[in-house]
Formats: C-alpha cells, structure tokens, sequence
C-alpha cells in the first residue's frame, strides 16, 4: 500500500498546479471578454451589423402598404377651350316662339338671345386634397431586393463575427508580448544584481592582488552590457504595454495582470484532419462568402425580375373644386389596378443580367480559393506549432543544464577551483539559456494563438492538453 506521506504532497500540488493554470486563464478570458466589449474597431464592425439589419427591416417594410396625404391648389390661365355654339342652336328656336307669342298677343317676356359659349379647358381656380394608398401586390423586385439586404445582413454578421475572432488573437499575442518583455526585464534585473555582486568581488580579488585588473575591466564591461539590454525590454515592455491597453480601449499606461503559468509541457489534442474541418466549419469568412454568394445571386434574379410585370393597387379618397370646401358634394374616391411591365429597354437589362451573372462566378472562384488558403493556413499553422514545442521543450532543457552548469562553476569559483573567465563564460551561457527559454515559451503560446484564430477556436484548453 502506497504510504500516504507521499500522495498528499502530490494531490496538493496538483490541485494547486490545476488552480494556478485556471486562475491565469480567468485573467485571460476576463481581458478577452474586456476587449470584445470595448475595443473601438469591433465597436465599428458592430454598427455596420446594425446598420445592415436597419436596411434590412427597411426592405421587409416595403411589403406593406404605404399611406400619403396630397394637396394640390392650381391657378391657371390660357390653354385650350371648348367652344359650345348654344346660341347658334337655340336663338332660331327662341326667335320663333317669339314671334308665335306676339301672333297670339301673349304679353309674356319674350326669350333671350343666347351667346354661344366658350368653357376654358383649365380651370382658372382648383383644388385637390387627397389620401392616396399604394399596395404592391405583385412585385417580385420587392421579394429578391430583401433577400439581397437579408444575404448582406448576414454578410456583416460574419464579418464582425471575424473580426472578433482576430480581436481575440491580437488580445492573446499582445497579452503573451508583454509577458515575455515582462520577464526579460525581470532576468536582466536578476543578471544585474548578480553583475553587481561580481564587480564587488573581482575589485575586492584585485585588492588583494589575485587577479589582474583585466578581471575587473570585464566585469563592468557585462554590467554595462546588461544596462543597454535591461533599457532596450523595458522599452520593447512599456510599448507592448501600451498596445495591448489599447486593443482593450483603456489607458496606455493602466497595469496589466501578470500570468505565472508555465506552457512548456501543453501537447496539441487534435489531428490535422480534424484541425482542416474545424477550420472549413467554423471560419467566418466562408460563413461570409457563402452569403455574399447569396447575394449575388439574388441581384442575378433581381435584374431577371425587370422583365416581370408588376401590379399595384392605388387607392384615392379626397375633394376636389374651385374653393376649398370638404363636402359630400366635393368628395370622391378612385381605386386603380396599375400594371407596369418593361417591354423593351434597348438590351440594357440584358446587360446587366451578364454583369450580375459574372460577378456571382467570381464569388464562387473566390470562395473555392479561399477554402484552398485556409487549408494551407491550417497547414503551416499546425506546423510552427509543433515545431515551436518541440524548439521550446528543448530551449528548456537547455536553461535547465545551462543552470546547473553555472551553479557547478560559482561553487568552483568561490573556492578558487576555477578561473574568473569559465565563472563570466557560464554566467553568459545561462543568461543566453534563460532568454531563448523566455522566447521559445511565448513564441510558442503566441502561435498556439495563430492556430486557434485559424481554425477559429478560442480555447485553448480544446486543442493542447
């Protein structure tokens, strides 16, 4: 039976390990989830959705009825007339009554003599105040008009949905950035303070004439070394500082959470095969071009509809007269059914029936490329990864023996066993290790970042274990 001493240790320390790595991904996704919130281009790409989808309500709209008052009041003058020869016809009549009336000595009032009359086409003076109701009821425009607007809708969507998942690698690379520059200015300060200490040592050997002053020449010379590299990451640590605050849209100079988690033993969990499908299935900017193909093919069928016939029902109810006087004697009403079909536009619409045409082909040959590229981003993705592991495993081990080395010769050297130049050419050696082991480690988080934005997988902890 396995003696319990050694099992809680180890349960400890794996509950802690597990605690440690989930903690440092809670820092993580809350800076993720931060970024998505307020970073200003995303907040861009998300009025552009909601641009398009007020366009789109706009189209359904244009299915229903839509309702207007007009008023009209006219002056007129001039224009045609129509003569009417009323006296011509009736003054012979009126003349021989008259005389009748006088044969028979009838003292009635003899019948006037009538002007022929001439009726202005215009009206000098008129009005009209209605309430027209327009009502398509056979428009097929209308019909493949939203199905466009729906396709770009959906275009945007992705579009957005794209972009967010860039945003999230960006925020993940910067994120490793500064983590890396962070601990580079912290082993150059850790080397600092150990030059420190070896320049008081080679000075107090010199002093008592052990070594030469050669030895101390050398000394400040690795210090002064360490200076310009400790300035060159604190710069390189403040710019990528200010970066990934911006990516997060909040001041450049605001702290950053710093991560302890150690990355080198991650394992990729998933196979090229299903990596390619992850990618196909889940990229926004297939998902994007499949609908801008839908698109397209509804502006195909919305120049094919020009040469559809298209029938409305208009529907008028107002008053009409010389003056203004809403009466039953001044109303009318008037229901139309309107057909309008283009006959002939001189092959105008037959030309941009082809352009419609050639433009969709040329979204299908684009997204059968895009398919072949994203095949080859998974490919050389999934490739600098594992070639960055294994860089990293070995950039490790390397830091590990190159510790131990120097640890070997700084007891050697305090006991006068080995010589000043062996204590500076493995303090080199280590500082070398430690550095590539700081570079390998966040390269290699920083591709697995690239992998996951290619196959658009967020987590992580899906496809390393």
């Amino acid at each position: 039976m396995m003696d319990l001493k050694f099992i809680i240790p180890v349960l400890f320390f794996s509950l802690q390990s597990y605690a440690s790595a989930t903690a440092d991904e809670a820092i993580l996704d809350a800076y993720i989830q931060e970024g998505v919130k307020n970073n200003l281009a995303l907040k861009q790409k998300r009025f552009q959705y909601e641009q398009a989808n007020s366009s789109l309500d706009e189209a359904k709209r244009m299915f229903l009825p839509s309702i207007s008052i007009e008023a009209r009041y006219s002056r007129a003058g001039g224009g045609r007339e129509i003569e009417f020869p009323v006296g011509d016809l009736m003054n012979p009549v009126y003349s021989t009554l008259n005389q009748l009336l006088a044969a028979h000595g009838d003292p009635s009032t003899p019948f006037p003599q009538l002007q022929n009359e001439v009726i202005p086409f215009l009206r000098e003076k008129e009005h009209e105040t209605k309430i027209r109701t327009v009502l398509p009821l056979l428009q097929p425009a209308l019909v493949y008009n939203y199905s466009i607007k729906n396709a770009l809708t959906e275009v945007y969507a992705a579009a957005m949905e794209s972009y967010k998942n860039t945003l999230v690698a960006e925020i993940k690379n910067a994120y490793y950035k500064y983590l890396q520059t962070n601990q580079m200015v912290q082993l150059f300060e850790d080397t600092r303070s150990l030059l420190d200490e070896n320049i008081r040592v080679s000075q107090v050997l010199f002093d008592n004439q052990m070594v030469t002053m050669d030895v101390v020449y050398r000394a400040r010379a690795e210090k002064l070394d360490i200076d310009q590299r400790l300035s060159d990451a604190q710069k390189k640590n403040t710019l990528a500082q200010a970066y990934f605050n911006f990516l997060l849209n909040r001041p450049l100079q605001e702290n950053i959470k710093v991560s302890e988690s150690d990355y080198i033993n991650q394992n990729l969990a998933i196979s090229p095969e299903k990596a390619e499908q992850m990618a196909l299935q889940n990229r926004q900017e297939i998902v994007q071009m499949r609908h801008a193909i839908s698109a397209a093919q509804g502006n195909y069928n919305l120049v094919k509809s020009r040469f559809y016939p298209g029938l409305s029902l208009v529907v008028d109810y107002g008053f009409q007269g010389e003056k203004y006087s809403f009466t039953e004697k001044d109303d009318y009403w008037m229901a139309s059914l309107v057909l309008s079909w283009n006959l002939f536009n001189g092959f105008q619409d037959q030309a941009k029936k082809e352009q419609a045409r050639l433009a969709k082909q040329q979204l299908q040959a684009r997204h059968y490329e895009l398919q072949n590229q994203i095949r080859m981003q998974v490919k050389d993705a999934l490739l600098t990864l594992k070639v960055s592991r294994d860089v990293l495993q070995s950039a490790a081990e390397q830091e590990k023996y190159a510790s131990e080395s120097f640890k070997i010769i700084t007891k050697k050297y305090e006991q006068g066993m080995a010589n000043h130049l062996e204590f500076l050419d493995a303090r080199v050696s280590m500082t070398n290790a430690q550095i590539n082991k700081i570079m390998k480690q966040y390269d290699f988080m920083i591709g697995m970042a690239e992998f996951e934005k290619t196959i658009n997988q967020t987590k992580s902890n899906q496809v390393v274990k």
